[in-house]
């Protein structure tokens, strides 16, 4: 029997773990941003007030599929009246692939269950950072349109990557503009022939701690010359990538990357391997050394790294900076699905999202903030009535 659980608390997201983990490795969704580490780390750390719904559908007791979600409050600063349904990792900390959960050749049912569900609910969803055109998120939305729903898609940003599958580091550098190669290699000679070039990778708690340090500092010693950053401009955000990267650590998942010259460190960079992907989420080096290139010499030798473990990828992430285009011209798109409920209030939440102040607060008006406490209620009393859906 086909059956869709909520869990609304703390408690129940941890227990998860085991069966989140056996989950995300048999679902096409796999990916380091939909791990049960991040996601709980990001809540624990972001939630402010939104209220957890994790939607976990079971067949019998094997847990087959997973809509990792919370309430997002009304805000004002996007013109939004009522509480609806966000992806967990949404925003803070630039979580990029979000997406259903569901095991590999169970996605049809599990997406059925999860529509009726959502249907009887009448919650509206706003799910953003998702792959574009392929992904579970996209399959269920299409699902919901059929029932009724109103649907908005739009694409919002792109990955660029590298795909590594048959390159050696000499391969990957003959495909890159000729320009560019001789550029990395005349930077990485000069760097040979006047200082001690040192590359670490943090391997132990200590190193880790070090490490990222010295990227805190670096990148935001970086970010004051330009426009400045909001990647670890606050004690809340050091303090989630300071718990995650622990656990990634102990997941063998952290590639926290330092570029010493006569053992000062210059330059710092922030991977994550996660199955065959080396993702680059973030970096720093000395405003001073700008002139020898710190930063490129510490993407190429990141990108070297990743080839020489033998991942098949290596992800920029979300971002179109024209550095990136200069090693890669591979682009995956990001998308945002905004899906409606066929109901006066999945009516008025459409109409008002696009309107301006004065219809938003005739909308609250409406709809009250307690409105979060009715959905809630919606998707337990909806889940617990789930059919059998085979």
């Amino acid at each position: 029997m086909t059956r869709v659980e909520t869990i609304q608390d703390d408690e129940g997201f941890t227990r998860l773990r085991p069966e989140w983990e056996e989950l995300l490795a048999a679902s096409p969704s796999d990916t380091v941003f939909l791990t049960w580490e991040w996601l709980h780390t990001w809540w624990a750390h972001f939630a402010g007030r939104r209220r957890l719904l994790i939607l976990a559908v079971r067949e019998g007791k094997d847990l087959v599929a997973l809509a990792p979600l919370a309430l997002r409050p009304p805000q004002s600063s996007r013109l939004s009246f009522a509480w609806r349904g966000e992806f967990l990792g949404t925003g803070t900390a630039g979580s990029d692939y979000l997406d259903v959960i569901a095991r590999a050749g169970e996605e049809e049912r599990a997406l059925d269950a999860l529509g009726e569900s959502l249907e009887r609910a009448g919650a509206a969803l706003d799910l953003a950072q998702t792959r574009r055109g392929a992904s579970l998120a996209d399959r269920l939305a299409e699902r919901l349109r059929a029932r009724g729903w109103w649907l908005r898609q739009s694409a919002t940003n792109a990955c660029p990557f590298i795909p590594l599958v048959g390159h050696s580091w000499s391969s990957y550098l003959a495909s890159l503009g000729a320009s560019h190669r001789a550029n990395l290699n005349r930077r990485l000679r000069a760097l040979a022939r006047t200082c001690d070039v040192r590359f670490d990778m943090a391997r132990t708690e200590a190193e880790r701690k070090e490490f990222l340090g010295r990227l805190v500092s670096l990148h935001n010693a970086r970010r004051r010359t330009l426009d400045g950053s909001e990647a670890f401009d606050t004690p809340e955000r050091i303090a989630f990538h300071d718990r995650f990267s622990a656990l990634a650590l102990q997941r063998g998942w952290l590639r926290l990357l330092l570029l010493r010259l006569n053992g000062w460190p210059v330059a710092s960079l922030y991977g994550l391997r996660h199955r065959g992907v080396f993702s680059f989420y973030q970096s720093g080096f000395d405003p001073a050394y700008a002139r020898q290139s710190v930063g490129l010499v510490t993407m190429g030798w990141s990108i070297r790294q990743a080839i020489d473990e033998g991942a098949s990828e290596f992800d920029f992430l979300h971002g179109e900076e024209s550095y990136k285009s200069l090693w890669t011209r591979n682009r995956r798109a990001l998308g945002r699905l905004e899906i409606y409920p066929p109901r006066a209030v999945g009516a008025i939440a459409r109409r008002m999202d696009d309107a301006g102040r004065g219809a938003r607060r005739l909308a609250r008006a409406l709809l009250p903030e307690g409105a979060a406490d009715r959905i809630a209620r919606g998707l337990q009393a909806a889940t617990e009535g789930t059919p059998d859906a085979s």
